[in-house]
């Protein structure tokens, strides 16, 4: 069975007009960067873990993120919409204190600038 036809169906706008409603409604959201910064008591390990379990890092890619940050101070876990990136920090905080570390993180825009910790 078919569906009537639209007075509009022939209209050659039609698919003008629904391309760019779609574009504007897939508009894709700001995107944030989840830092984490070095401190002298975190181990090493345990970044490397929080890496794999909350960032979905393989073993070889959490342990150069954690090199980079003993190193040179702060590294890019990840970039994601403000929402998930919030929560992935407030949960790794939350699980650091429990092992009574003082491991921080931060979030910042994606278009914020510093790329040396790409």
């Amino acid at each position: 069975m078919s569906r009537p036809k639209d007075p509009g169906d022939d209209d050659p706008r039609r698919d003008e007009k629904t391309e760019v409603l779609t574009r504007r409604r897939l508009k894709r959201p700001p995107m944030y960067r989840v830092v984490f910064h070095n401190d002298d008591y975190t181990t090493r390990d345990f970044v490397v873990m929080v890496l794999m379990r909350y960032f979905h890092k393989s073993h070889a890619e959490a342990s150069s993120i954690m090199l980079h940050v003993h190193t040179r101070g702060r590294g890019i876990a990840g970039i994601y919409p403000y929402d998930v990136a919030a929560s992935k920090v407030a949960q790794v905080e939350r699980l650091a204190r429990q092992h009574e570390m003082p491991l921080r993180l931060t979030i910042e825009p994606e278009d914020g600038g510093r790329e040396e910790d790409e």
